[in-house]
């Protein structure tokens, strides 16, 4: 855990917008520097309140999430309610499976439900001392200049108006905070939805709670055009999403009737449809999901108010990287709090923007990346064999080579710098699959020769580092 080093009575007050899973564990680090926190919140009390039915996809938990999780001590809690996944497995038309392995053996992603983990955050938050959390809070307006807020309770429907010091917006990819912010000079800001969206499903636990499909794996079933993925639960089931097309001949509006669910289905998905009893039930009474990736700039207003999370940088959810690229943001905050101290937040918010800005970037250019590998390649055999030709070359030339996915899920390499690695590998292999027909041909000479060649040096890497 970092050092703690603003534990003083005077320490500043700190308005934390939003009360979700960035939300509330920033409030956590903040109040564990001294500071006061106070979160409003749109939303009822998700622990009185359950979570909305359909729109709670699990969530994949990985280094970076973890890193932050440990950063104010959680990260064992969290991991005894999460399922260890090593790897995906793919579902053919055939029902034929195919496992891939994610990263090297010990290495997985853990399945987390979204309303546990939020759950559980925000009852730490309460918990820990100088930390207030107001829900059923909206946002009417936000006064930069007069750094005041004006909240309707929509609980009671009463209004007031609320000031600030210093405004940390985690409120979303539709963030009251950053809509303001879009207001004033030169703001910049883009918004791309795919034409796609997203449908939650069930595929429902096995006799005593038994997992009827692998427990330690996410499952895909990629299909060209579209794919449905599954994670699994603890008492049993997976949560299953289908990421299909708004429209077209095989899309969510060419599903009329619950007879045209079951025949799609029964024809796309064979070995899904008999663990799915509630299908068509589920298939019309869940919201269909949009996808959004949201990019902006600046992130900050003057030295009051900070962007974080998906207010700043809402991304596709293809490389399970949305929670940990927010939970992210948490730990940079805070080493640059231990670095500049609690009082100098122009130069935090400053610092913190120059720096996850191109970050934040490159991971959206990412998941959309992986979106196509999930929905079109993996199913196919010269994909799969590439996959092992890199894992052969990352056993060979651990200094010079790490597959992208493994630098992006793995470690803390900058996303930027992890997506510029990848382009290049992407073109070495590009060069070097023509001449590899089976996994053998990684050893005949003329290929070791070629990938010699092309690897970047040990010095070079460093210099780029």
């Amino acid at each position: 855990m970092s050092s703690i080093n603003s534990q003083l009575p005077s320490a500043e007050p700190v308005t934390v917008m939003g009360a979700g899973l960035v939300g509330s564990l920033l409030s956590l680090y903040l109040a564990r520097r001294g500071h006061r926190v106070q979160i409003f919140e749109r939303r009822a009390d998700p622990r009185r309140a359950g979570v909305a039915e359909g729109r709670s996809i699990n969530l994949a938990l990985s280094d970076r999430g973890w890193r932050a999780l440990e950063g104010v001590g959680v990260a064992d809690d969290i991991r005894r309610v999460g399922i260890p996944m090593t790897g995906r497995i793919m579902h053919d038309a055939q029902g034929s499976l195919t496992y891939q392995p994610y990263g090297q053996a010990g290495q997985a992603i853990y399945s987390v439900n979204r309303g546990h983990l939020n759950r559980c955050l925000l009852d730490l938050a309460e918990a820990q001392a100088g930390v207030q959390v107001s829900f059923n809070q909206q946002c009417l307006a936000l006064d930069l200049r007069q750094q005041t807020m004006h909240l309707l309770d929509t609980a009671t429907q009463q209004e007031q108006t609320v000031p600030y010091t210093r405004l940390l917006g985690t409120d979303g990819a539709f963030s009251a905070v950053r809509s303001t912010m879009q207001r004033t000079d030169r703001y910049d800001y883009s918004q791309d939805f795919l034409d796609y969206g997203y449908k939650e499903l069930t595929i429902e636990a096995g006799p005593d709670g038994t997992w009827a499909l692998e427990k330690n794996a996410l499952h895909i079933w990629p299909r060209g055009q579209y794919l449905m993925i599954a994670l699994p639960n603890l008492d049993g089931s997976f949560n299953a999403t289908l990421f299909f097309p708004y429209e077209g001949p095989e899309s969510f509006a060419a599903l009329r009737s619950p007879d045209d669910v079951m025949a799609f289905f029964g024809r796309v998905f064979p070995d899904a449809v008999p663990l799915m009893p509630r299908l068509s039930e589920e298939f019309f009474a869940h919201p269909t999901g949009s996808l959004v990736t949201i990019r902006c700039y600046p992130w900050k207003f003057d030295d009051e108010v900070l962007l974080l999370g998906d207010a700043s940088h809402a991304i596709v959810p293809f490389y399970g990287q949305g929670m940990n690229a927010g939970f992210e943001d948490c730990t940079v905050l805070n080493q640059l709090l231990d670095k500049h101290g609690d009082a100098a937040w122009p130069a935090v918010f400053a610092e913190f923007q120059a720096s996850r800005k191109p970050n934040t970037d490159a991971m959206a250019d990412l998941a959309i990346y992986n979106f196509v590998e999930m929905r079109d390649r993996v199913a196919d055999p010269r994909f799969l064999l590439q996959k092992k030709i890199e894992a052969r070359i990352a056993s060979q030339f651990p200094g010079r080579w790490m597959p992208l996915y493994s630098q992006v899920t793995f470690s803390d390499t900058p996303y930027a710098q992890a997506w510029a690695a990848g382009q290049r590998q992407d073109i070495i292999m590009a060069s070097l699959m023509p001449h590899i027909q089976t996994e053998a041909d990684f050893e005949r000479p003329d290929v070791q020769t070629l990938l010699q060649q092309q690897l970047p040096t040990p010095e070079t890497l460093s210099a780029e580092r």
